[in-house]
């Protein structure tokens, strides 16, 4: 049975506190499940205190980074600023974390810019410390780079047993770990390089994609039904003719004109033919968590309003 759809919507920025309110509060109202926020330092708002502000300011809305990179905040930080957030929005936040990705963050804040297999171990070791410290009793750990001692996480979480955990990335290592660990799969582009270049977008294709549900599929074994496949889409149009839109955009997702509106990671199309593609999506990949990047929550309003929930 698949799982219903639910869609969200990544967006960074407003002009000022009313204005990013009233954009959750369209976002909510067009019925969105989730207002995602990027981590980044570019120019963008905080995710952390912006995903409250757009908490406090909705009662259904629920809030995620996608994805909080691991190397920004330690574990310990991390797991009380999300209890926190739960406690206060009633329940409504999810943890989406990453190994971090983005080397111009790293050179901006000096923090070391590790190889990819270092990184994931760290998030591997943050995802279990997080955990243990939203659960019932104090966590000690010794790993190869976090130590905690007898810590008691304050507050818990409302949710329970913890808020859904939303672990993304490109990577064999990575999705896999996620398969094992999260309660939500975000699906991405395998960005080992450290920047978004040719070499990147080939792993968003369709073939990349299907060898990447299958390593989640693998490692997930018996609980592989129980988990929900995430997806952004950055690149939406809707339309009744895309000949051309497809003709400029295809090589900049590694695909042709004919195929990119059977890119995973892009949707080209009617409102209808739009509608029919994720169906055929959630049945070939397993995708029923959709999420726009982008603001263009009013543009595809009526597709959100024909499959949520469904």
């Amino acid at each position: 049975m698949p799982h219903p759809f639910r869609f969200g919507i990544q967006t960074s920025n407003a002009r000022s506190r009313e204005a990013w309110e009233e954009k959750a509060r369209k976002i909510e109202d067009l019925g969105f499940s989730t207002l995602f926020m990027p981590d980044h330092f570019t120019e963008q708002l905080s995710p952390i205190p912006a995903l409250m502000c757009a908490a406090a300011a909705t009662t259904t809305l629920r809030v995620a980074g996608l994805v909080l990179d691991n190397d920004f905040r330690h574990p310990l930080v991390l797991a009380r600023e999300t209890a926190t957030m739960d406690v206060l929005s009633g329940g409504r936040v999810e943890l989406g974390i990453g190994a971090g990705w983005m080397k111009t963050d790293y050179d901006q804040s000096g923090i070391p810019y590790d190889e990819p297999g270092v990184r994931v171990t760290r998030l591997q070791e943050a995802v279990r410390i997080i955990k243990g410290l939203w659960g019932d009793e104090p966590v000690t750990f010794s790993g190869k780079h976090y130590t905690i001692a007898n810590a008691r996480g304050a507050p818990k979480p409302l949710q329970q047993p913890h808020p859904p955990i939303l672990i993304g990335g490109g990577g064999k290592r990575v999705l896999r770990f996620a398969a094992r660990e999260a309660d939500i799969v975000g699906v991405n582009f395998n960005l080992s390089e450290g920047a978004v270049n040719p070499k990147t977008m080939m792993t968003g294709t369709a073939e990349a994609t299907k060898e990447k549900i299958a390593w989640i599929r693998e490692a997930a074994g018996a609980r592989f039904d129980e988990l929900e496949l995430n997806v952004t889409i950055f690149a939406t149009v809707v339309a009744e003719d895309t000949s051309k839109i497809a003709e400029r955009m295809a090589a900049g997702f590694g695909t042709t004109p004919d195929e990119l509106p059977r890119s995973p990671h892009a949707l080209i199309g009617s409102a209808g033919a739009i509608v029919d593609e994720l169906e055929r999506r959630r049945a070939e990949y397993g995708f029923s968590y959709v999420v726009f990047s982008g603001d263009v929550f009013e543009q595809v309003a009526p597709i959100v309003a024909r499959l949520a929930g469904k």
